[in-house]
């Protein structure tokens, strides 16, 4: 049984737009939390992430997505808009940080955006 339960992922044209959805525990998805994708021949790579009161995004994602969160239904949310064929990649949600004494969380099976006209 996955920890991660991620959701949202669809074919969508460049210029479009995506929520993804992440449901996990409220232990886990109190902490730091993080999404990642993974493009295809490509090394996974952190996207976003969201502490108590901060968001932070990688360059290439700036200005358009936005990360966010609702603790009291368990969810982390990325919202993606102007969405481009580089942008395709299966994204994950995990912890930004390894809990001390800890392997980590497992990954869930992410969720695939494909963006193509």
């Amino acid at each position: 049984q996955g920890q991660f339960v991620e959701s949202g992922g669809d074919l969508v044209q460049p210029g479009g737009s995506l929520r993804l959805s992440c449901e996990a525990s409220k232990n886990i998805i109190k902490n730091d939390m993080a999404w990642y994708r993974q493009a295809p021949g490509k090394q996974r790579e952190m996207v976003a992430y969201i502490t108590n009161n901060t968001t932070h995004y990688r360059d290439s994602v700036r200005d358009r997505f936005t990360i966010s969160r609702d603790n009291a239904k368990n969810l982390v949310y990325l919202q993606m808009n102007s969405l481009k064929p580089e942008d395709t990649a299966v994204y994950y949600c995990n912890l930004l940080n390894i809990p001390n004494g800890t392997p980590g969380v497992p990954w869930g099976q992410g969720t695939q955006v494909t963006v193509s006209s």
